[in-house]
Parts: C-alpha cells; structure tokens; sequence
C-alpha cells in the first residue's frame, strides 16, 4: 500500500505493535507523528514523549503535528495499560487513570484535530479480544479496551461523511520475540501466536481507500482464538479448580 504524502499519527508508538506499526507505515512512505511516555524513540517524523492522560500533553501534542504537517490522514489510538483489578485492590485513581488513556484520550485527540482530517481520513482504535472475554483481575485493561470498542461505532456514525472509524481487537500478540511452546502456537485454530506485523497488516489495510466500505467495524485479529469451544477433556483441555 501506498502511504506517499499522507500524514499518520500513533500514539503507544515506541514499543510493541505501535512501533511496528509506525515502521511499516514510514516504508510506505508515510509522514508518522508518534506520542509515547517511553524515551525510546522510534524512527519517526515527529516523536513527542508525553502521558496521553493529560490533557495538557495532548494539546501540546496535536499543535506540533498540525504544525508540522497541516493535515492528518489517519489517527491510530494505539497507547493503553494495565493496572490489573478488583483482586489486586487497583484504586479508583489507578482505573480512572487506565480509562483516560485508553478511552478518554482517544476521544479528545480525535476532537482536537477534527478539522484537520483530510479527504478519505480514517481512524483506527486498537482495542483488545479482552474487550469481550476476561480472566480474573484484569478489570482496568478490559473496560478501557470494551470502551474504546463502543467508542468506534460511535464516532463512525458522528464523523460519518468525513472520517471513517475502525477498531482492531488483536488477540495474544507476541511483542517479545520470545521462546513458546508448542502447545502455545497450537492452541491457536491458525496454528500460531500473532505477531505485531499481524495488526500492522490490518491497521495499514482500514487506513487505505481499499476499505472505503467499512466503517464502524471491530475486527478481531486472534488466530481464531475467540472461535474456539473448550470443554472438559476436549481436544487436551481440563478444568481444574483454582485455590
């Protein structure tokens, strides 16, 4: 895909599926706006270390890209976090604080550079398969990532005509280039874990005029995960009661 002239902002772009994707989007010749908390740049047009929570931060933060690059043609509300759940005793100011980077951010930014999106602008929200499935403890992530998947549908209709709106919900993403066991790429319909280069695939794909059909859409990039049935003593599985 041909990103050439076009003007791409990642926010969480240092690490992981973020900073894969403002990779893949530089070789196809896309002008990347990156903000993140790390100071481990990546190789980027504007990198501007700063806590989405703030809003301070963003403004800051969309006044230099708008600077900069005048118009914005695709947003992608990557950056979230964790601070585990009601097991962990995770505070009122820890959620909050969750729901305002994963949420609340993706929102005023989209706000504030509103009228700058250009024509065919898309937006891409990384949301999470947590968003609809859980395991214990894990409430800040999943209500930030189950928000931010309402927040798509939402806002597609809102900017119907002028933006289109899209969230991804990746699955187990190995942004670690570790070691699994079989049994972890084969418990996967696909036979595999995923890989950043997995979402940045799609990402590129709902920012492009090739998805100029699609609005509104979650898209569940898993493997296959989610689809999979589990019963006791099915295919290798048991139950086994917690302590």
């Amino acid at each position: 895909m041909d990103f050439s002239n076009k003007t791409v902002i990642i926010t969480g772009g240092a690490k992981g599926i973020g900073r894969c994707m403002v990779e893949e989007f530089r070789k196809a010749g896309a002008k990347v706006a990156v903000i993140d908390l790390d100071r481990s740049e990546p190789a980027c047009d504007l990198y501007f270390c700063g806590d989405i929570a703030r809003e301070e931060d963003l403004k800051s933060f969309a006044d230099l890209v708008i600077k900069n690059f005048k118009k914005v043609d695709c947003l992608i509300n990557n950056a979230c976090l964790s601070r585990k759940g009601i097991l962990s005793g995770c505070s009122y100011e820890d959620f909050n604080y969750v729901l305002r980077v994963g949420i609340s951010a993706p929102y005023y930014l989209t706000s504030l550079l509103l009228p700058y999106f250009g024509e065919g602008a898309a937006i891409v929200n990384i949301s999470s398969t947590r968003a609809f499935m859980s395991q214990g403890d894990t409430e800040s992530y999943t209500a930030a990532k189950g928000g931010i998947t309402a927040l798509t549908h939402a806002l597609a209709l809102s900017l119907a005509g002028r933006v289109r709106v899209n969230s991804i919900a990746p699955g187990w993403i190995d942004t670690t280039e570790s070691e699994w066991s079989e049994e972890d790429h084969k418990q996967h319909p696909v036979g595999r874990i995923g890989k950043p280069m997995d979402i940045a695939r799609m990402a590129m794909y709902l920012c492009s005029d090739d998805s100029s059909f699609i609005t509104g859409e979650n898209i569940t990039v898993d493997g296959g995960m989610t689809k999979q049935m589990i019963y006791h003593k099915d295919l290798g599985w048991s139950y086994q009661q917690g302590d």
